[in-house]
């Protein structure tokens, strides 16, 4: 068994991110990035299209030199395996954290299975072992998530600023939220007993 990781989710919003590569991969990511609120800078040779046309994107065709990595929080290495080894090595010298694709070795990040869905975010990983793997559990737990889990979400913010405002201990605050959860189906199936 390799080494534990600690699940984390990154706070990227208005954070400079360096993504090296500019292949289908490395446009996967950059759209993720942005999504996330980062300032990303994508250093390559070739580019996609769909790279080009994000909006906020830096783009660099060029090849990647040591500098790219100056005040960057987070970067992803995606390109050549030569390319992906030398900017995960100069990340690891500078204390950043690096998405190294297909080099599970020197990746001190992984990115993993992720679905978003009505204001939650799972995330699945094998720990770099076996990235399709993350994807098809990804698939079978969306499949398992409610429509309607905004609902929850909702719920669960409101329920907390009440347990919080009361004073309700850490120990006894999720089977109230429970109760309340499923007070939402219970309203919903006398509706529906009401309109047969």
């Amino acid at each position: 068994m390799g080494e534990q990781t600690f699940p984390v989710f990154l706070k990227l919003e208005g954070r400079k991110v360096l993504l090296v590569g500019g292949g289908a991969v490395a446009s996967a990511r950059a759209r993720d990035l942005v999504q996330a609120g980062a300032l990303v800078t994508v250093v390559a040779l070739e580019v996609r299209p769909a790279i080009l046309a994000l909006s906020g994107v830096i783009v660099a065709q060029r090849e990647f030199v040591p500098r790219d990595l100056d005040g960057v929080w987070f970067a992803v290495a995606a390109a050549t395996p030569e390319v992906n080894r030398r900017v995960a090595d100069l990340a690891a010298e500078r204390r950043i954290f690096i998405n190294a694709v297909d080099d599970a070795d020197r990746a001190t990040a992984y990115m993993g299975g992720v679905f978003r869905r009505g204001g939650i975010t799972v995330a699945i990983s094998t720990d770099g072992q076996a990235p399709a793997l993350a994807g098809l559990l990804r698939e079978g737990l969306e499949a398992l998530v409610p429509d309607d889990i905004d609902a929850w979400v909702r719920t669960g913010r409101d329920v907390r600023q009440a347990q919080r405002a009361a004073g309700v201990p850490m120990t006894e605050r999720r089977p109230l939220l429970l109760r309340s959860l499923n007070r939402l189906y219970e309203a919903s199936s006398i509706a529906v007993e009401a309109d047969a």
